[in-house]
């Protein structure tokens, strides 16, 4: 579904800029974004290479799995009808973990394993469990302490001071992820009282 909208958007983008003789500046567009693309995926690279580094040292140090303890009371809460021994758990631990850390593209593998995992727990059934629907609340919701990425794209473009926004995207996180939990548990509770569990 998601590449029918890219290549509707891209049609009719380029049919508008040809209507009103645009073309020219349209390939200008692309060949620039498509220089930047590289130039910022290269900056990108070095930090995030030397984040899931750390994350590898503190995780052979025994540091991602004391976190994970700490973390996994309240996750067994967020997701009472998963097994605490399952391997569902151990995905989402890692997910909020990486999250947690900025580090956006280590964590979806884990997403996508814990999806997998929780789509099983639920008996490949063609509609998604409570756990599946706050998964995916929790995890659209990235809570973040240290946002790895938008710090290394900062860095990329010179920004005077990258690491300022880890106090404002510590606080939209906590809120984005607070009202996620909210609204999941309302609807929860909603459809529940209407007995369609």
């Amino acid at each position: 579904m998601i590449n029918i909208i890219w290549v509707t958007m891209t049609v009719i983008g380029l049919l508008f800029a040809a209507v009103n003789g645009k073309m020219k500046e349209v390939n200008e567009a692309i060949f620039h974004s498509a220089n930047e693309a590289v130039t910022l995926c290269i900056g990108l690279i070095s930090v995030l290479v030397f984040w899931l580094g750390m994350m590898r040292i503190a995780q052979d140090a025994g540091l991602l799995q004391k976190l994970s303890n700490i973390c996994k009371p309240m996750i067994m809460k967020l997701f009472p009808e998963v097994p605490s021994d399952h391997p569902a758990v151990g995905y989402i631990l890692s997910n909020i973990i990486a999250n947690m850390f900025g580090l956006g593209n280590a964590a979806t593998p884990l997403g996508i394993k814990a999806m997998e995992q929780l789509k099983e727990l639920n008996g490949g059934k063609p509609y998604p469990s409570r756990s599946m629907i706050t998964f995916l609340a929790l995890n659209t919701s990235g809570f973040t302490l240290i946002p790895t990425t938008v710090i290394a794209i900062r860095m990329n473009y010179n920004s005077a001071g990258p690491t300022d926004i880890v106090g404002t995207t510590l606080v939209a996180t906590v809120c984005a992820t607070a009202g996620a939990i909210i609204v999941d548990r309302y609807f929860y509770h909603r459809r529940t009282k209407k007995g369609d569990k």
